[in-house]
């Protein structure tokens, strides 16, 4: 045994945990709390199977408010518990291993990171080994690369299951999903248009991401009059990020036989269920025979080898562009979160832990 290996080594890492349930509203510091604990790095304090890492890129994602909540609706992922540190999706280097398959240096993503400074985890957790020399950035294994990007791709690749002169409508398109989602519409040689919330993000939308069109929710809030204008001829593929008032607009102007892939509503996370909006023309569904699918991507990882193998050939050849938010420091998680519920946020939300 070496001499590092027997020297204690203790390291002070900073982490949040949930301080109380948060059933409305966006989350904030009374519910989210920070608190330093030691970490040891000592070799000899490392469960066999397990690595010690530490965390470089933290990714933010509106799933995790779903997860503070306190109650089992909605996407019904497990609460977290009073007291329990929050974990993400994250890239971390391993800087102590007791797991033959990891080295130290290596790069690595995991789905359960704590958003933490430093972690020891089993070795089982982590997804996979990250090579620094692919020459695609560390963050964009959250974005393009992650959940939005595999969010986007199971949306409109498969479920979506589009047909040649598709007319494509995406909600939130300039959000984290929506951004790759109409990318690789486009990709398909479709029609896309998608809505956001600024004219700065409309602009976004048409001039960098290729959207076909846009229109800013804010100003144009008559939803059926801005589809009737955007798809005179019917909706063929809705991917829908938000729910509510947007949603039941578009039962009102989908095609026979259309296709909804429901990743998530946003609009409705801050709110009980008995608080939200209703959608009063489900029964478009029927008449249209519609197709309107829910998904989590954690039912779909077998399809997540060709996702990849595909998308890094998109962005090494330039056809994939993404927008990244990052925070620096591992303090801003609350700011980070709170910023998925504004219409200022532009594109993917990353903590870089240490800047």
């Amino acid at each position: 045994m070496s001499k590092s290996e027997k020297t204690a080594v203790i390291v002070e890492s900073k982490e949040w945990y949930l301080a109380g349930h948060a059933a409305q509203g966006v989350p904030t510091s009374d519910h989210l709390k920070l608190r330093s604990v030691p970490v040891s790095l000592t070799l000899d304090s490392i469960p066999n199977a397990h690595v010690a890492i530490e965390l470089l890129f933290i990714s933010i994602d509106p799933y995790l408010r779903t997860r503070m909540s306190g109650h089992d609706d909605g996407l019904y992922f497990p609460q977290f518990s009073l007291n329990q540190v929050i974990t993400a999706f994250g890239v971390g280097r391993v800087i102590r291993s007791k797991d033959d398959k990891y080295d130290e240096g290596d790069i690595v993503l995991s789905a359960f990171f704590p958003v933490a400074e430093y972690c020891v985890v089993p070795s089982d957790v982590l997804i996979r080994k990250i090579d620094p020399a692919a020459g695609i950035p560390l963050p964009e294994y959250l974005s393009c690369l992650g959940i939005p990007g595999f969010a986007a791709w199971v949306g409109i690749q498969v479920l979506g299951d589009p047909k040649p002169g598709s007319n494509v409508f995406i909600s939130a398109a300039a959000g984290g999903v929506g951004m790759f989602a109409g990318q690789l519409a486009k990709l398909k040689g479709f029609r896309v248009i998608g809505s956001t919330g600024s004219d700065a993000k409309v602009r976004l939308l048409k001039e960098e991401f290729g959207y076909d069109d846009a229109f800013n929710y804010n100003k144009e809030t008559n939803f059926d009059a801005a589809l009737s204008k955007y798809f005179p001829n019917g909706i063929d593929i809705f991917l829908d990020n938000v729910g509510g008032k947007m949603l039941e607009a578009v039962l009102n102007h989908v095609k026979l036989h259309a296709r909804i892939p429901v990743c998530g509503m946003i609009s409705q996370y801050n709110q009980t269920w008995t608080e939200r909006e209703g959608v009063r023309n489900l029964l478009n569904i029927a008449g249209k025979e519609v197709r309107m699918e829910g998904y989590l991507i954690g039912s779909n990882l077998d399809k997540f080898a060709d996702f990849a193998t595909g998308m890094e050939s998109y962005i090494k050849h330039g056809k994939i562009i993404s927008k990244l938010k990052i925070y620096g420091g591992i303090e801003s998680f609350v700011e980070s979160i709170g910023s998925l519920f504004s219409s200022s946020n532009i594109g993917k939300v990353i903590i870089e832990v240490k800047p």
